[in-house]
């Protein structure tokens, strides 16, 4: 079992390119700034509930936990 940022980071990756995003890309689509998306996907930083339901928007999930699969 990876640990929840490591699990996290991976899943938000996982989207991003399925969507064919870059991180700068997804950050404008989300109003985030671009550091954001990397110091997430680099597990330097944990998001907010609110960022997470942003980035699920912006990566036109079903529901914010898609992002959150794997994760116990």
């Amino acid at each position: 079992m990876q640990p929840v940022r490591e699990q996290f980071a991976a899943n938000l990756r996982r989207h991003r390119t399925r969507v064919g995003l870059s991180q700068e890309a997804l950050a404008d689509v989300c109003d985030l700034h671009r550091t954001e998306i990397s110091l997430l996907e680099r597990c330097k930083r944990s998001p907010r509930l609110e960022t997470i339901v942003i980035l699920s928007r912006g990566l036109e999930l079903s529901s914010p936990a898609e992002l959150l699969e794997g994760i116990s």
